[in-house]
């Protein structure tokens, strides 16, 4: 399955080829017409996202899917999401408290991709300020091991590997395949 991932960058749409894709996922911070646009370009009927800090309150149109705490299966992949980052402000959409994020990920189920907007906890964080990670990401990267972990909000392309997880910092674009069935090291990001 190749899996056109966006992050953080609307300027993306002016930059990707027609290359297809069988699923493309938002990480959020990008207007709905732009994922829309982008999916019609990679010829993509499936559409998964999560919102980011920056997105409007309200639902995304069809067919784009919000995966925020829910898991879709794709070809036998389990794909589970989280939308927002740390509560930096008084106000706005998508901001949480450390706490609250432990809340809500308590029991989530595992999952084999695990998109988010914001990072785990000092994984390719900026700062501490804005760009805080959530403690409860590392939790559960820990506790599931889930093969990948995507996210944005960071404005980085980096990947780090945790234990059995290669998490994936993306800004603009990313081609990830993913061989299916999923099995062991069959999950492979590419630059």
């Amino acid at each position: 399955m190749n899996i056109l991932v966006l992050a953080d960058d609307d300027g993306t749409r002016h930059q990707l080829t027609n290359q297809p894709a069988d699923l493309v996922v938002s990480l959020g911070d990008l207007s709905d017409p732009v994922i829309l646009q982008m999916a019609r370009k990679a010829r993509c009927s499936r559409v998964f996202a999560v919102k980011g800090n920056h997105d409007s309150a309200g639902p995304f149109p069809s067919p784009i899917v919000d995966l925020h705490l829910t898991v879709q299966t794709v070809d036998g992949v389990r794909f589970g999401g989280f939308n927002g980052s740390w509560r930096f402000k008084p106000r706005g959409h998508f901001l949480y408290e450390q706490k609250e994020v432990e809340h809500l990920l308590r029991g989530f189920p595992s999952v084999d991709v695990f998109i988010a907007h914001n990072s785990p906890r000092n994984i390719h964080e900026r700062d501490t300020e804005v760009h805080q990670g959530f403690d409860a990401f590392n939790r559960y990267i820990k506790q599931v091991q889930p093969r990948l972990f995507l996210h944005g909000h960071q404005h980085v392309n980096r990947d780090t590997i945790i234990g059995l997880t290669h998490v994936v910092g993306i800004l603009g674009e990313r081609r990830i395949e993913i061989r299916t069935p999923v099995r062991d090291a069959d999950l492979e990001a590419q630059p």
